[in-house]
């Protein structure tokens, strides 16, 4: 892991760059070493893999801070002890923690009514981040994804008592989780509800602990996942996938997954909400003359008859062309903005004839052009 260059160096951007500064800068080294660009060559290859890993982890709030915290180490699952392999494991749920500060701090003559501590609790819900080509977002694809999740221990069923054994109600506190307590004061005696020291507020004693979760009923690991990405997904877009977060406790339903959804730039297309925009150079004699062109689309090559004439910049549509829309039938547009492109190198005898052609047109061959002398002239008579 030594040789790994620093992510944010591997991006050319500073630790402190916005999501905006990291999205521009891996927009413009994944289109500088695209393998479609690059056909055959294994530096550019290893280099588009490098600059998608680096972004896969600073895009990701979560996975950035822990880059920043613990560099490498605090990211890749294969240096082991990291948070996402299990470092939460000894603190339980974090709802214990909360009531076991603030359990004791009941009113006065009967406190809060505490809620029960065996009932059903929803688990948690996690987050993720993918990485997907242009293509795949238009299409939908299958990925795998890898989620750090609590999952129920299949050892004891979610008890978390050793196999043979159950979980027994806590005789101090009768299942409640909390005890009252009443203590003399000068003021007289006064009653206060305070979390079981005996069961620490589950409500319930285990005697003999599953040695897979340690009594927790769960065991919080990485865990991967297939998940149907849907045709048309955008870059940024959160998709909710409901049950596939952590467990729950008691019976309780499982959290959500939350995959935030990254599209790696594509080198011909470039996408406004479901349309697709997309650059064709053509040469003088084709705008002239007009010609028959083939344009690239998201569901293949199509052809397109330019009229003569055609100015550079001008914007042909082609309807329904476009990125479909997601659940819908329906589908985008695609845009074609033609570009004159100018010849260069011309030899002596080319750019005679081009002068020799250019001579015997007249004003009229030229709109544009004679529109702006009139208005030049008359703005100076």
């Amino acid at each position: 892991m030594a040789d790994k260059r620093d992510y944010y160096e591997v991006l050319g951007v500073s630790k402190g760059a916005s999501d905006d500064e990291l999205k521009k800068a891996f927009r413009k080294l994944a289109k500088q070493y695209h393998p479609d660009l690059h056909p055959g060559d294994k530096e550019a290859e290893e280099k588009f893999k490098e600059v998608n890993e680096a972004y896969e982890v600073l895009s990701d709030k979560d996975k950035r801070a822990r880059y920043d915290q613990f560099g490498h180490a605090g990211v890749d699952p294969n240096y082991g002890g990291g948070a996402g392999a299990g470092g939460f494991g000894g603190f339980g749920d974090m709802g214990d923690i909360f009531d076991s500060i603030f359990g004791g701090f009941g009113g006065f003559g009967g406190g809060s009514r505490r809620a029960d501590p065996n009932a059903p609790r929803r688990g948690e819900d996690v987050k993720a981040n993918i990485i997907i080509d242009f293509m795949d977002a238009c299409k939908g694809k299958t990925v795998t994804v890898r989620v750090n999740r609590a999952q129920k221990c299949t050892a004891c069923g979610g008890s978390g008592a050793e196999a043979g054994s159950t979980p027994k109600t806590c005789p101090d506190c009768n299942g409640r989780g909390t005890v009252r307590v009443t203590q003399r004061t000068p003021f007289g005696n006064i009653a206060q509800t305070t979390t079981c020291n005996r069961c620490h507020g589950k409500g319930r004693i285990i005697e003999k602990p599953c040695k897979v979760c340690q009594g927790q009923g769960r065991v919080r690991g990485s865990f991967e996942k297939e998940i149907d990405v849907p045709a048309g997904v955008d870059d940024g877009q959160i998709l909710r996938v409901a049950g596939e977060g952590s467990s729950g406790l008691n019976g309780g339903p499982s959290g959500d997954l939350h995959i935030t959804v990254t599209v790696r730039p594509d080198p011909l297309f470039e996408r406004d909400g479901y349309d697709v925009w997309t650059d064709i150079p053509l040469t003088y004699t084709q705008a002239t003359l007009g010609d028959e062109i083939t344009v690239p689309t998201v569901d293949g090559k199509v052809t397109y008859k330019v009229p003569e004439g055609t100015q550079s910049g001008t914007v042909f549509r082609l309807r329904g062309k476009g990125i479909k829309k997601i659940n819908r039938p329906d589908h985008g547009d695609h845009y074609v903005r033609v570009n004159i492109e100018v010849p260069k190198n011309l030899s002596k005898d080319q750019k005679q004839k081009l002068k020799d052609f250019e001579q015997s047109l007249s004003d009229k061959n030229y709109a544009k052009r004679s529109s702006f002398f009139d208005k030049l002239k008359s703005k100076f008579t």
